[in-house]
């Protein structure tokens, strides 16, 4: 069974919605969808760029889908962690956050976090494409998580 969940926020903030489309990994929604309120939070706080859109759909999804979505729309073969789009779509793979939390000895929980915080990061402005960029983006995505998971 396909399980769906969701964040509302505030008026005056930004809603964000946890879907769970992928059937490998169990996931625990409720602390998700709770960190997820949170992150929007910590990233509107620091954000100077733009605004996050005013509905966020957070996609679990399979290593099978996301790697689907990476080369229909970035032309490039195979899985990856997170997509977002600048409309609100934020698709994280929960197969490779359960690979990345063993190879790094982190937890489900925390890759979960940390590919979150880089979709919001991604929506207010901040990208990765040049060395420069990818490690301001990794310096906010730990300073972040650090909040998030504190």
């Amino acid at each position: 069974m396909i399980v769906s969940d969701y964040a509302e926020a505030s008026s005056d903030k930004p809603e964000i919605t946890v879907w769970n489309r992928q059937r490998q990994v169990p996931v625990d929604l409720k602390r998700l969808r709770t960190d997820a309120k949170r992150a929007v939070l910590l990233v509107e706080e620091l954000s100077t760029r733009r605004l996050l859109p005013e509905d966020i759909s957070v996609v679990l999804v399979s290593d099978r889908r996301i790697a689907l979505l990476h080369r229909d729309y970035m032309q490039i073969f195979g899985a990856t962690d997170v997509i977002t789009f600048e409309h609100g779509d934020v698709f994280i793979s929960v197969e490779t956050a359960r690979r990345q939390a063993v190879e790094f000895g982190s937890s489900l929980e925390k890759e979960l976090c940390l590919y979150l915080i880089h979709g919001l990061l991604h929506l207010v402005g901040f990208d990765d494409h040049s060395a420069e960029d990818a490690a301001i983006m990794n310096k906010l995505q730990a300073q972040l998580l650090e909040r998030l998971v504190e």
